[in-house]
């Protein structure tokens, strides 16, 4: 009987490799969406709906992710507020080691207010953008959720 003899003298694998440095997303990460009133306050709601969203998706554990994501959505939904007026959505999606929030409204102008919110979203998020949609616009930005970054 003949044995396999592989080429290469190089480092064989390690059989108890468990992917650690490059963690999946969360099993309870996913979708999730609600609209909101023009209002002060509902800019403390969704800041406060996006921390319990994301712990209960398990991503509080990373480091600064939660508060960097309510810091942003705060800036967002500020701006909807006085920009546009109007009702405005919220949307988190969680995959594949990226947070993204949306902020969708019937603003007329593109992109996040400027001064300290723009700064912000512009310094803290790995991508942002802006797009029109319909009547309105949508703001996002996207923050990584993995600890290989």
């Amino acid at each position: 009987m003949a044995m396999l003899r592989l080429s290469g003298g190089g480092p064989r694998p390690d059989p108890a490799f468990r992917y650690g440095a490059y963690p999946q997303p969360p099993m309870g990460a996913g979708h999730w969406s609600t609209e909101y009133d023009s209002r002060p306050a509902a800019v403390r709601e969704a800041r406060a709906q996006v921390r319990g969203r994301l712990e209960d998706w398990g991503l509080a554990d990373r480091a600064g992710l939660v508060d960097t994501a309510a810091l942003l959505v705060s800036e967002l939904a500020t701006s909807s507020v006085l920009d546009a007026g109007s009702r405005f959505r919220l949307t988190l999606t969680a995959a594949h080691g990226i947070l993204r929030c949306e902020v969708t409204d019937t603003g007329r102008r593109v992109g996040p207010a400027g001064g300290p919110g723009r700064f912000l979203v512009d310094a803290l998020a790995r991508r942002w953008g802006c797009y029109r949609d319909g009547p309105g616009r949508t703001v996002w930005f996207e923050l990584g959720t993995c600890a290989c970054e």
